[in-house]
């Protein structure tokens, strides 16, 4: 009886240790540019809807946005480059901020002292992982 308990516990340790980890990439956000881009992210959760940025991903280079599996079927997305030029823009108006930001809600945006930036919206068509290319403009 103690060795079969051992067996499962030992078991039980394995997978464990190779188990995939929260810490993955669930949505990532790739620059296929030759511009460094500030992205800025944003979903409904909980009711709200939430916005966060900046991340800034060098040419040829991604970044990862949201670490945990997704749970929303749409994720809104802002790019723009370093000089402010915006790189892919939506019909989905958000709040971001001039710096780092996390900012609860999307409307009044300039009431409550924040910009309005216009967010294209991504169908991850309920997928736990998502990666988003940037491409530059046409």
């Amino acid at each position: 009886m103690l060795r079969a308990l051992f067996r499962l516990i030992s078991a039980g340790c394995l997978v464990i240790l190779f188990s995939p980890t929260q810490s993955a990439a669930q949505f990532a956000v790739c620059n296929q540019t030759l511009n460094v881009l500030n992205i800025a992210v944003g979903r409904y959760a909980y009711e709200n809807f939430t916005t966060s940025g900046w991340w800034t991903v060098g040419p040829n280079r991604c970044a990862n946005v949201i670490d945990r599996v997704l749970d929303v079927r749409y994720v809104y997305v802002f790019a723009q480059d370093v000089f402010g030029k915006e790189i892919m823009r939506g019909a989905t108006p958000m709040c971001i901020d001039t710096k780092r930001f996390d900012i609860v809600g999307e409307e009044d945006c300039l009431l409550r002292g924040y910009l309005e930036a216009r967010f294209h919206e991504v169908d991850t068509f309920k997928s736990e992982r998502w990666t988003l290319f940037i491409y530059p403009p046409s």
